[in-house]
């Protein structure tokens, strides 16, 4: 039995890391896919469980192979994406494929699967709160702030290419409504 895709995106503070995380908590048979990227590790950075680390080259390459669902050069020879071959393992052993992916590739990823996943977008209630939750977090100078604030407002006009809007104003309400679509989706 093939697995089902779950895509979730959002911009970042919006909270959609704290759901997945949640929601692999869950009985829901999920595995969180693992992208790739060619920036070096950090601190206790496990190959395989936090990333696929490549070099630039290999991930060049492996572009060149058609091998990602979905993939972006984030800063010069800083690249991310999704391997196909990882994804296709997982849907063969009968799992449910849960992504944690930036606004593109969770639209690049629904393309790509169809019916087959369930995008959800993950909005904050409002774009003041956003701010506050990023100022709250205490990781970011003021004026990556701005930039991530800035980023936020251009990937909420997106929101209508998902196939779900959670409004991320309280977390248990969010993870209810989420898993309660999940759980409709996987059944079906």
């Amino acid at each position: 039995m093939t697995g089902k895709v779950l895509i979730f995106s959002a911009p970042s503070g919006a909270g959609k890391t704290t759901l997945v995380h949640w929601l692999l908590e869950q009985d829901l048979n999920l595995q969180f896919s693992v992208s790739a990227t060619s920036r070096s590790r950090r601190g206790s950075e496990v190959n395989g469980k936090d990333y696929y680390f490549l070099t630039p080259l290999e991930f060049r390459l492996k572009i060149a192979e058609n091998a990602f669902l979905e993939w972006e050069e984030v800063y010069e020879d800083k690249y991310y994406g999704t391997l196909k071959d990882e994804v296709s393992r997982m849907l063969d052993e009968g799992k449910n494929v849960l992504f944690d992916v930036d606004v593109k590739g969770g639209i690049n990823i629904k393309k790509y699967f169809g019916e087959e996943a369930m995008s959800f977008f993950v909005k904050p209630p409002s774009v003041d709160v956003l701010e506050k939750r990023l100022i709250g977090r205490a990781t970011d100078s003021p004026e990556i702030i701005r930039e991530r604030v800035s980023k936020a407002t251009f990937e909420l006009t997106f929101a209508s290419e998902f196939d779900h809007i959670i409004v991320n104003d309280v977390l248990e309400t969010a993870q209810q409504e989420c898993l309660q679509k999940i759980i409709a989706f996987i059944k079906a």
